[in-house]
């Protein structure tokens, strides 16, 4: 009985998260179905959820393939941003004179609408993919860098001191000390990248691309097909959605992980 209990106290939890999204989301497409039921909207302005289900089951194919597109920029963009954002964290905690260099420019972007960087990857890049790749790597870095230099200052000076007197190297203080504490930061970055990636890929998809969800989206729009918008929309929330829990998975892996070492 009592180990009964304790497992269901440890699953409980992990139900309740499922269950109430989920209850919140059959609610919401109850709420959406009644609306254009009793309000009597067009469908070509709002079509009911069983209009969307049946345009995304009639051609699945095209909303696998755009969704692959727009996930092949999502990967390599934000792969690319990420890689440059952990380096950029290294030189900023490390480095105080590149610290002192390079952090104000940081913040100055952060706060840069980045859409406005797109008609210049235009004009140097053209249309096509690696355009939207670089635009989506640009919008990804800067959470990375931000947080995880945030998260690498936060380790006691003590621990330095204990791995002084051992004369243990900077190395080791790094991987040892600091990039252990830095781990909720850095997956708190990751996480914001993952999002803005997905952003940033329909974004680019608008303006620079010819394929991807958001391509669909815009021709959607510019035909007013609103039930293929929104069955690209719904596409597009899954795939954000699926990135996002796999970051949140190996952000767990990683910390139990790291404190059972």
């Amino acid at each position: 009985m009592r180990e009964g209990a304790r497992i269901a106290r440890h699953t409980r939890p992990g139900a309740r998260h499922l269950v109430l999204p989920a209850g919140a989301l059959v609610v919401a497409v109850a709420l959406w179905w009644g609306l254009t039921l009793v309000a009597g909207i067009p469908s070509f302005l709002l079509p009911p959820p069983d209009a969307v289900a049946a345009r995304l089951l009639g051609d699945p194919e095209l909303y696998a393939r755009n969704a692959l597109f727009t996930l092949e920029k999502v990967t390599y963009g934000g792969m690319i941003g990420i890689a440059v954002g952990f380096v950029l964290a290294l030189g900023v905690a490390y480095l105080p004179w590149f610290r002192r260099a390079i952090y104000p420019y940081l913040v100055t972007a952060r706060v840069l609408p980045k859409i406005a960087i797109a008609p210049v990857l235009l004009i140097y890049l053209g249309t096509g993919t690696i355009t939207a790749v670089v635009f989506v790597a640009l919008i990804a870095f800067f959470p990375v860098a931000l947080s995880t230099a945030a998260g690498l200052s936060k380790a006691p000076a003590g621990h330095h001191d204990l791995l002084e007197s051992v004369n243990a190297g900077r190395i080791r203080r790094v991987l040892y000390v600091d990039l252990p504490y830095a781990l909720p930061d850095a997956f708190a970055g990751l996480k914001q990248a993952v999002t803005l990636s997905v952003v940033g890929a329909v974004i680019a998809e608008w303006i620079a691309a010819d394929n991807g969800l958001g391509f669909v989206i815009l021709i959607a729009s510019e035909n007013v097909r609103t039930d293929v918008m929104l069955a690209a929309l719904a596409v597009l929330i899954l795939e954000g959605l699926a990135l996002y829990g796999a970051v949140t998975l190996v952000q767990r892996a990683t910390i139990h992980w790291s404190a059972s070492e």
